[in-house]
């Protein structure tokens, strides 16, 4: 039996997962890798299972019917995972599991080993995500379960922002609310945490720790603006619905919009939650699909105003973000649709020329690693992240 380092993201209608084996260093590829979509709806619900190994072949693509409410689905869901982790672990066995904890508060800047204590902790974050924090708890609180006597970490995703200065995490309330933990966190850590990671390899040394800009887009969307490879500002904020434009989140909005809601529309707490979250973003605003990919394909108006409204806030952000940097050396693309999303990236650089910024639209198109003319002032790359390395890495580091 070799060791092996089990990652789990529990987010709010996913489970990600992946198996790596216990090296020095841990290697950035899985042994296991996979993930289960579509659950917490209603009533009956078919999930989907897909998996592959190392080598890249299909292990499993399959539904899976989860029932009940949306807490018993996702212990079902994680339940069945389990078993299903156990019946291809072969010649595996897991010594360490490392999850991904959206909230860390003021409290966690560091990944740490778990014990009923520090989950406790945790569990007191609720309030700051609740959209997210309980089903990472879930995610733990299942393999204290079904694994009581291997240690667990938690990596957080806030824990990369506590770098930046604290004029960058205040908001402009009272001191009295600021004081009670009412403050910008910033999330996406762990993506961020990997691009600076790797940085270093596919830029210049000056550039890579120079005033660089992340733009981690995907169904969730965010971007970091870091200097010596150090989160100095983020686009995320208090919660996971601030910033930029995202796949079913609104990002940004006028908080009198809120108050005109609650006021002449009579939309109280959850309904507001439901708008912001699930309704609006690409999806609302289309009204078609959340999908990026759906969008660039479709010639109706809708889906071609959400697609430029997309890349209209991400400009507008990367001038927020080098504003705070006092200038950009190099722009990177992230995420699923910042890795893949070449109409995306081109729309938003065709928006930056007054920057220096210069796309070449041939290695834009293939979607290479370096995507700027060589008389560009900003380099333009595009990274693939990698979180669950990230965390395994982690863990493999805490519970040695």
């Amino acid at each position: 039996m070799t060791d092996a380092i089990l990652t789990l993201n529990a987010g709010s209608s996913s489970i990600k997962f992946a198996l790596f084996a216990r090296q020095e260093p841990i290697p950035r590829q899985p042994e296991l890798v996979g993930q289960i979509d579509g659950i917490g709806a209603g009533g009956g619900r078919h999930a989907h299972l897909k998996a592959r190994n190392a080598s890249g072949r299909t292990l499993d693509d399959s539904d899976l019917l989860l029932e009940g409410p949306a807490e018993a689905q996702h212990k079902a869901a994680l339940n069945f995972l389990l078993d299903w982790v156990h019946q291809h672990e072969a010649g595996w066995r897991i010594s360490g599991v490392g999850h991904r904890v959206v909230h860390g508060a003021q409290k966690f800047s560091q990944p740490i080993v778990l014990d009923t204590a520090i989950v406790d902790a945790l569990r007191g974050f609720i309030p700051l995500a609740p959209l997210h924090q309980p089903h990472n708890l879930a995610g733990i609180d299942a393999m204290t379960f079904a694994l009581p006597d291997i240690p667990q970490v938690a990596c957080f995703d806030t824990a990369f922002h506590c770098s930046q200065p604290e004029v960058a995490q205040l908001f402009a309330l009272p001191r009295a609310i600021t004081a009670q933990g009412v403050r910008r966190y910033g999330f996406h850590g762990l993506s961020y945490e990997y691009i600076a990671e790797v940085l270093p390899q596919h830029l210049d040394a000056d550039c890579a720790t120079g005033r660089v800009i992340v733009a981690h887009l995907g169904n969730g969307a965010s971007m970091c603006a870091m200097k010596k490879l150090r989160s100095q500002a983020t686009t995320m904020g208090f919660t996971a619905v601030d910033g930029l434009m995202m796949g079913t989140r609104s990002g940004n909005i006028d908080p009198g919009v809120l108050l005109y809601l609650m006021d002449y529309q009579h939309m109280d707490a959850q309904a507001l939650t439901r708008l912001l979250y699930k309704e609006s973003g690409l999806l609302g605003v289309s009204g078609i699909s959340q999908d990026m990919r759906i969008l660039l394909d479709s010639a109706a108006p809708e889906a071609r105003e959400a697609v430029a409204l997309f890349c209209y806030r991400i400009v507008r952000e990367i001038g927020s973000l080098a504003a705070a940097l006092g200038g950009l050396d190099a722009l990177i693309f992230t995420g699923g649709i910042g890795e893949h999303g070449a109409p995306v990236r081109e729309r938003v650089c065709a928006q930056l020329g007054w920057l220096g910024l210069r796309l070449d639209a041939a290695k834009n198109a293939a979607n290479a690693s370096n995507i700027s003319t060589p008389d560009s002032q900003i380099r333009v790359c595009v990274i693939p992240t990698n979180e669950e390395w990230m965390i395994a890495r982690h863990t493999a580091k805490l519970v040695a």
